[in-house]
């Protein structure tokens, strides 16, 4: 026989076998995602990091333009302002070349985004610029290179600097743009000669070396804020999921509950109807009202019927009042009553299923109890639910006492307790729910529904008491249906009649 794991176990081998599954699904999902990918990373991810490309070349194209022209001015000094303008003209004639492709992408969809034809053209378009700065280099062929060597060190470090921070979430483009000039100066410097243009192209370098880092690391920073987002998305969305698939797994629950609500009170006319007539013939039979019978066993038969007839009427009337109660439709008939008196009545009436079994049956009252005010039916059915089950479970020769006291509140309660076999403390919380059933009632033949203790729990909270149960294997049960101070008729508050009085004073002169 195959294990079957138990109720609230957790099936191991199950779990294993789906962990896997949904992992290996993952690992192939990345990898396909890597391999279509120009970074490297995922393809869904490409077009957020060359969105932000594509925003930060526009939105720096003035502000670029502006340090061109500044430098190209600057340089004038040193320069034929002919040969700047010209420098300057061809860099941002690039720059707006490299705005346009980035204009473009802009226009784009999502949907029609292709990576590595994007990728190329953004090289393509840097490289260009990346060479338009790289003719600064040129100044030298019509000016003195010793005065030039510092305003091409700080040009080509401007140059590094901004194109690094516009191009940071595009590795190649952010090399392609900074590397042409960095190369060009660096080289220029070293022919030159001298300690001095040495150190220059040096710094250049390393400073080359610095900002395409810093944009590496800008880059990695933006792909993990992106990566952030799209889980954080992610999460929303399998919330929003879970949330639609509760809502409905709620609407079924709920047209399943007024489904069982009708046809509980469909079946109780038509159940109920012919039960009452075998009850009520099979009684005639018992009780021989018509003649003996002429087989003795005719009688037998008949009283078995009878109680058959009675335990089928007494389940379909639990089942009604359950349904009833989780409709929200049990309405309380309240009255003042006397939980002593119910409580005596209730006794009676079990009497003589304890006694059949040989238990004793104890019944214990406090001093002085007040009266309560509550439903009498349904607290009727409270005691002899709890009475009902303690003799039930309750071995030959047993203990069963009732009590009926004052709560350390100030309420009342009733208390049933048994010498009986008890309830193994992980059982307890199956026999409170609704047709649950311990292991002790499923090898008695006095088996019931499993309704008793949910009804007698729905019972109390609507009269807003409280239910407890205490229970250890081989020291019996106790069972305590509390009702509130509230309820109790010396803690009301009195009923105070006010009267008019008219008060005539009249002053003798």
């Amino acid at each position: 026989m195959p294990y079957q794991p138990a109720s609230g176990e957790v099936d191991v081998r199950s779990q294993m076998g789906r962990e896997p599954k949904g992992n290996a699904q993952k690992t192939v999902l990345d990898a396909r995602q890597r391999l279509t990918s120009s970074s490297g990373t995922r393809s869904s991810y490409d077009f957020e990091l060359m969105n932000e490309y594509a925003s930060a070349r526009l939105n720096g194209a003035l502000p670029m333009a502006v340090i061109v022209m500044i430098l190209a001015l600057m340089s004038s000094f040193w320069v034929p302002a002919l040969f700047t303008a010209l420098w300057a003209g061809l860099v941002l004639l690039s720059l707006t070349a490299a705005v346009l492709v980035a204009r473009r992408f802009k226009s784009i969809t999502p949907a029609k985004f292709n990576a590595s034809q994007w990728t190329t053209s953004f090289v393509a378009a840097e490289t260009v610029y990346g060479v338009a700065w790289s003719a600064l280099a040129l100044f030298t062929l019509v000016a003195s290179p010793d005065a030039l060597a510092a305003v091409m060190f700080a040009m080509v470090l401007v140059c590094v600097a901004a194109n690094a921070v516009a191009t940071r979430t595009l590795p190649p483009a952010t090399v392609m743009s900074t590397l042409p000039a960095t190369l060009t100066v660096s080289i220029n410097l070293i022919a030159l000669g001298g300690t001095l243009n040495y150190t220059l192209a040096a710094v250049t370098l390393c400073g080359e070396i610095f900002f395409v880092f810093l944009a590496r690391q800008m880059h990695a920073s933006e792909l993990e804020t992106i990566t952030h987002q799209a889980e954080k998305d992610s999460l929303i969305n399998e919330l929003e999921e879970a949330r639609h698939m509760s809502d409905e797994a709620r609407r079924h629950a709920e047209q399943a509950n007024i489904a069982k609500s009708q046809f509980l009170a469909t079946m109780s006319h038509e159940l109920r109807t012919p039960l009452n007539a075998i009850i009520g013939f099979s009684e005639v039979l018992k009780s021989e009202l018509l003649g003996p019978h002429q087989v003795a066993q005719y009688k037998e038969y008949a009283g078995d019927i009878h109680s058959s007839g009675q335990h089928l009427l007494n389940l379909i009337n639990e089942l009604l009042d359950l349904s009833r109660i989780e409709a929200g439709k049990y309405d309380l008939n309240e009255e003042v009553v006397s939980l002593v008196d119910i409580a005596e009545d209730c006794r009676r009436m079990m009497e003589l299923r304890a006694k059949s079994k040989g238990i004793e049956l104890v019944f214990n009252v406090g001093n002085n109890l007040p009266r309560l005010w509550g439903d009498e039916r349904a607290i009727r059915q409270v005691v002899l639910n709890l009475l009902s089950n303690a003799i039930k479970f309750t071995p030959q020769s047993g203990k069963v006492t009732l009590i009926v006291t004052r709560s350390g509140d100030g309420g009342q309660l009733v208390s049933v307790k048994d010498n009986g076999p008890g309830i193994p403390e992980e059982e307890i919380e199956t026999v409170l729910s609704s047709f649950g059933q311990g292991s002790l009632a499923q090898k008695t033949a006095e088996q019931g529904a499993g309704l008793g203790l949910p009804i007698v729990q729905k019972i109390m909270e609507l009269h807003q008491g409280r239910f407890d149960l205490f229970s250890k294997l081989r020291f019996g049960t106790e069972v305590i249906a509390t009702f509130p101070r509230a309820r109790v008729m010396d803690a009301l508050a009195p009923v105070v009649e006010k009267k008019n009085r008219l008060e005539i004073y009249s002053d003798v002169g």
